[in-house]
C-alpha cells in the first residue's frame, strides 16, 4: 500500500488568505476596515509569539486590530471592563481572547462576557451552544480549519465512520458535533477509553486531539483511513512540534493525514482571520 497522501494545510491556507485579500479589499472600498482584537497574557511566552504570528497574517490580509497584554496585576474587574469596552466598539469586529491568561483571572467568565457577535474563535458558551442548536453563529477556528481540510480534498463524510479523540471544549467536542452535521456518524473517545486502539480501527475518518505525544500508533488506524492529527506537542529532545500521532507509522496505513507542523495549525488560523471578515462582512447587512 502507497504512503497516505499529505493534506498540506499551509498550502490551503495560504489560498484561503489570498481569498480574504480580496475580500478584505472590497470592504475597504466600502469604507468597512476589518479589526481584530485580542486579549494576551504579557507572562506566556508561547502565546505572544503565537498572537504576533497571527497578527502577521493579519496584517497580511488588510485586517487591522490591537493586542492587549494581561499581566500579572490585571484585576478581573479591569479585564471585564475591556471586554465590555471592546464589546461596545462598532469598528471591532473580532476579539480574540488567547488562552491562557493569568492564573490569578476567572477565565471562563471572560469568556461569558464576550459577546457572541465579536467570538470569532467561536470558543464563548454562547457560540458553543449555537453550534449544539444548529443555529448559526460563529465556529471553533480549529474544528472549522479541519472541517475545511476535508472539504478542499473532497473527503466524503456523509455516513462514515469518524471517531475524534479529545474531549476538550474547543476541539473535541465542536469537532464532533461539526462531523455529525455533515451526517458522519460519531464516537467522542479520550486517553480514558477502554479498548482505544481497537475503536480507532473501526474509524474511516480519525481525529487525534487528546494532547499527547505520538499516543495514536499506525498498527491503531483503519488502512485508507483519513487521520487529521490536531495534537502540537513539545517533547523533551526534540525540535520542534509533535504530533498526538505518530506519523511515520501512521503514513504507512492510512490514506490521507495530516503533518504537524503544516496541517491542521495553519488553517486554524486561518479560519480564525476568516470569521474576523466574516463579522466585518456582517456590518454591511
Amino acid at each position: 500500500m502507497p504512503a497516505a497522501e499529505i493534506l498540506d494545510g499551509s498550502a490551503l491556507s495560504k489560498i484561503v488568505r489570498a481569498e480574504l485579500k480580496e475580500r478584505v479589499d472590497r470592504l475597504r472600498d466600502r469604507g468597512v476596515i476589518p479589526r481584530l482584537d485580542v486579549l494576551v497574557a504579557a507572562q506566556d511566552p508561547a502565546s505572544l509569539s503565537y498572537v504576533k504570528m497571527k497578527r502577521r497574517w493579519a496584517e497580511a490580509a488588510g485586517i487591522e486590530g490591537e493586542a492587549f497584554e494581561i499581566t500579572e496585576q490585571t484585576t478581573q474587574h479591569e479585564l471585564l471592563a475591556k471586554i465590555d469596552e471592546l464589546n461596545r466598539d462598532s469598528d471591532v469586529h473580532g476579539v480574540l481572547i488567547q488562552h491562557p491568561l493569568p492564573k490569578h483571572l476567572d477565565e471562563n467568565e471572560a469568556l461569558m462576557a464576550l459577546g457572541p457577535d465579536k467570538d470569532v474563535d467561536g470558543i464563548t458558551p454562547q457560540s458553543l451552544g449555537r453550534l449544539v442548536a444548529d443555529l448559526p453563529g460563529f465556529r471553533c477556528a480549529t474544528p472549522l480549519g479541519i472541517m475545511r481540510i476535508l472539504d478542499r480534498y473532497e473527503i466524503p463524510l456523509i455516513g462514515k465512520r469518524a471517531i475524534v479523540i479529545g474531549r476538550s471544549v474547543i476541539l473535541g467536542k465542536p469537532a464532533a458535533l461539526m462531523l455529525l452535521q455533515r451526517h458522519a456518524t460519531v464516537t467522542i473517545a479520550h486517553s480514558r477509553t477502554e479498548n482505544l486502539p481497537d475503536l480507532c480501527r473501526e474509524a474511516d475518518i480519525l481525529v487525534a486531539a487528546v494532547g499527547r505525544a505520538e499516543m495514536v500508533k499506525g498498527d491503531w488506524i483503519k488502512p485508507g483511513a483519513v487521520v487529521i492529527d490536531a495534537g502540537y506537542n513539545k517533547v523533551e529532545g526534540r525540535s520542534g512540534d509533535v504530533g498526538d500521532v505518530e506519523f511515520e507509522s501512521a503514513r504507512q496505513v492510512a490514506g490521507w493525514i495530516t503533518p504537524v507542523p503544516g496541517g491542521v495549525g495553519p488553517m486554524t488560523v486561518a479560519s480564525l482571520l476568516s470569521n474576523a471578515v466574516d463579522a466585518a462582512q456582517a456590518v454591511l447587512s
